[in-house]
């Protein structure tokens, strides 16, 4: 009978650690808290100043998406950022990508002020794209859903 029970336990222990592990395993693949809700699947890096050093390794441009948990506005871009295909494939191929929702201190990242949702562009060479702008002439660097294909455009060209 004692080996019995040893066995009925070791078993029982077998499956609830396997378990925990397949807990665990799901716990890992759960969205990643970088992206934000604006792409699990892309690679995002964590700080302004790693995307500065990806930018420079990878020659690729760091897109900077400022934006902030209760704005509405935020909330309708990133949702038709994260449902838009092609934006996805570009922002995990073409580009270092980095959402913030707090400003950095590099004073380029807001040449017209601190709003959001706000998306600006670094090249390689480490120079902010002052020049790569939206169609609104009052937030220089707003996009609004309905902006995807214009930005879609706007992003091949560069």
């Amino acid at each position: 009978i004692m080996v019995h029970s040893t066995l009925a336990l070791s078993l029982l222990l077998i499956a609830v650690s396997s378990n925990l592990a397949m807990a665990i395993k799901k716990e890992k693949r759960a969205p990643q808290t970088l992206s934000r809700g604006w792409g699990d699947e892309i690679t995002w890096v964590q700080t302004y100043e790693e995307g500065l050093y990806q930018a420079k390794k990878s020659n690729k441009p760091l897109m900077v998406i400022h934006h902030l948990e209760d704005c509405q506005y935020c909330q309708a871009l990133k949702k038709a950022f994260a449902e838009n295909e092609e934006i996805q494939e570009m922002a995990q191929n073409n580009f270092v990508m980095l959402n913030l929702m707090h400003e950095t201190t590099d004073k380029n990242l807001s040449p017209d002020g601190q709003y959001v949702p706000r998306i600006m562009f670094v090249d390689p060479s480490l120079t902010v794209r002052a020049d790569i702008t939206g169609r609104y002439s009052n937030r220089l660097y707003t996009y609004e859903p309905q902006d995807i294909p214009f930005c879609k455009s706007q992003l091949l060209s560069h």
